[in-house]
């Protein structure tokens, strides 16, 4: 069985929660209170020293990054759906999973941590402004990809890259931000129909 240390305003572990429960895969779930600074006790980083969640541990096995935990579990778990293996639309999968981490991640963190997290003596709303900034310029970019299909690959059904990005849109959702008109909002709609990843968002209360 697998063990996913996570947290539940984490958009990185929620995207490998989906996953896990989308695919009914055995998997036990370890809190780490970040909000208490459990992520940077020595016994948490003799697991992910990055003191970052999710960690997919099992056995002597652990698996730090987000899309290295989901491409693992597509390749060990034969889940063509979620990650084609033909080499062009693979390509395509990992082009848009890893603009998602490389392009839009930061933009994300800097807008909610800032805006919902950060106490108000620490909110840097210059790094708020960049990240909205940002995301002027990305949220046009999925649009535009959307035009002529329903899934970020172009595939039949939804991807990892999907799941990426999506987690990322949920999480601007903390922040009062969601995809209002378009392509976007209706591709959002669809990975919202999906109960897996609906179950896993978080709830607002205490925050």
């Amino acid at each position: 069985m697998y063990v996913l240390y996570t947290f539940p305003f984490s958009q990185h572990a929620r995207r490998v929660i989906t996953l896990l429960e989308a695919e009914g895969l055995p998997w036990t779930a370890r809190h780490v209170a970040m909000d208490k600074g459990e992520h940077l006790s020595d016994a948490y980083l003799a697991i992910n020293p990055n003191h970052q969640v999710p960690t997919l541990v099992e056995g002597d096995l652990k698996i730090h990054e987000s899309t290295a935990i989901l491409r693992f579990l597509c390749n060990r778990h034969a889940l063509e759906n979620w990650y084609p293996s033909p080499p062009t639309v693979r390509a395509e999968v990992d082009q848009w999973t890893d603009w998602c981490q490389s392009r839009m991640a930061q933009a994300v963190i800097d807008i909610v941590f800032n805006s919902v997290f950060a106490p108000p003596s620490l909110r840097d709303e210059d790094a708020i402004a960049r990240g909205k900034s940002r995301m002027a310029e990305l949220a046009p970019m999925i649009e535009k990809r959307l035009a002529d299909r329903a899934w970020i690959a172009g595939t039949a059904t939804p991807t990892i890259a999907d799941l990426a990005i999506a987690s990322n849109i949920a999480q601007l959702g903390l922040a009062g931000w969601r995809p209002a008109t378009g392509r976007l909002k209706d591709w959002y709609a669809r990975m919202c129909a999906i109960e897996a990843f609906t179950n896993a968002l978080p709830e607002m209360e205490g925050v």
